[in-house]
């Protein structure tokens, strides 16, 4: 027994045993894996937050109405300008038609309001020399018929004159006459002075009834001449009062310029009236603004639309980019312009590309609801921002690529 001890080799340290060989090994393969990786994927970002996006148009209609024609299908290609559905358009022209007849009548009384505006001014100029004119006449008629009053006063009073001359003489020659009546009756004057005495005395009244009518006539004359006075006055007045109304030519000649302005003004709502009308016929040919592929096609012939109700979509064609979102610890060193790799699940294949642009804000912050972190129970949580990343032209040109469809995008930033 004392010879197996003697005999006996002791057991080799751990340090040169099989298993820290072989742990060694390992370790040393996974620091050189993992450096490898960090050499091969340095300078460069990836993520798998990403789809491809394109301008997608909604097709409304403008107007309402029975849809008469689709003229397309779902999925088709269809290029700019295209018609895509027709709406009865019976109604629409008939509106037309009557906004443009009342164009017309717009037009025809404008041009007849706008004519009346110099023939206002004309006439009003003409209007105020009348009636200056007519004053004057007036004022003329005014001095002949005073001056008229005048003669016949005088002569009035010649006439009474003459009237009371005439009378006293026929008095006297009647007093005459029954003196030598009773004289001829005593036959103490002649028969023959007596009848001159009486034809005197007959001689002497009708001289005094000749006064007379000479003094009703100058009467008469007077009252005549003291109302063409009146008369005169009278026209005066109504010649002021026509200067008066002549003198307001000014403010009629701006209310005629004004009713032609409101009349301009008719004209111009009548032709807006006119081209929404033909507008309104125009947006009963639904076109296709841009060139694209038809989706979600929503309507049929016979369908009652309204206006701006959803009709299809346009997914425009050939102008497709990557949205990335990219965490914002990835963002150091990305900057627009930088190279960029898209892989796309759905064909195994890749895409060349350039980082377009960096969005200003987080996804999230551009939610519906976006995060509130004023509160007591906050929680950093990485935020994803979105990266626009163009494809170089010519990258797609069977045009595969469709919205929404999954890619990992690597932008190299080195």
């Amino acid at each position: 027994m004392a010879d197996q001890t003697e005999t006996a080799q002791p057991s080799a340290p751990f340090t040169q045993s099989n298993s820290f060989r072989i742990g060694i090994v390992l370790v040393l393969a996974v620091a050189i894996g993992i450096g490898a990786w960090l050499w091969l994927t340095r300078g460069r970002e990836s993520t798998d937050d990403a789809q491809v996006d394109a301008h997608l148009t909604p097709i409304s209609a403008r107007v309402g109405g029975t849809v008469l024609r689709v003229l397309v299908d779902d999925n088709q290609l269809v290029e700019a300008g295209t018609t895509l559905v027709e709406i009865d358009q019976r109604d629409y022209q008939v509106a037309l038609d009557k906004a443009r007849a009342e164009l017309a009548d717009a037009e025809a009384a404008a041009a007849a309001a706008q004519s009346n505006v110099p023939i206002t001014s004309t006439t009003t100029a003409s209007n105020v020399s009348t009636a200056q004119s007519s004053i004057e006449q007036a004022r003329a008629g005014i001095d002949a018929a005073q001056k008229e009053v005048e003669a016949a006063r005088a002569r009035l009073t010649t006439a009474q004159a003459r009237a009371r001359e005439a009378d006293a003489n026929a008095t006297k020659a009647s007093r005459d006459v029954e003196r030598l009546r009773g004289l001829l009756a005593k036959d103490e004057v002649s028969q023959q002075l007596f009848d001159a005495a009486s034809a005197q005395a007959d001689a002497q009244r009708a001289a005094a009834d000749s006064a007379k009518s000479q003094v009703n006539e100058a009467e008469a004359g007077a009252r005549v001449a003291e109302s063409r006075i009146a008369q005169a006055k009278a026209g005066e007045s109504l010649a002021q009062a026509g200067l008066r109304a002549a003198q307001t030519g000014p403010e009629q000649i701006t209310a005629m310029k004004a009713r032609a302005a409101s009349a301009e003004a008719h004209v111009q709502q009548a032709k807006a009236s006119v081209e929404q009308a033909e507008l309104n016929l125009q947006y009963t040919t639904v076109k296709a603004p841009v060139r694209g592929i038809v989706s979600r096609k929503s309507v049929n012939p016979g369908q009652v639309v309204q206006p701006m109700q959803p009709l299809l979509a346009l997914v425009e064609s050939g102008d497709v980019w990557i949205t990335a979102n990219f965490k914002e610890t990835q963002l150091t060193n990305m900057r627009p312009g930088q190279r960029a790799e898209v892989d796309v699940d759905a064909y195994g294949k890749k895409f060349e590309g350039h980082v377009d642009s960096i969005a200003a804000a987080t996804g999230a912050r551009f939610s519906l609801l976006p995060p509130e972190n004023a509160t007591g129970n906050f929680v950093k949580v990485v935020q994803r921002v979105p990266v626009k990343i163009a494809l170089n032209a010519g990258q797609d040109p069977e045009h595969l690529l469709r919205p929404g469809m999954s890619v990992t995008p690597t932008v190299y930033t080195r």
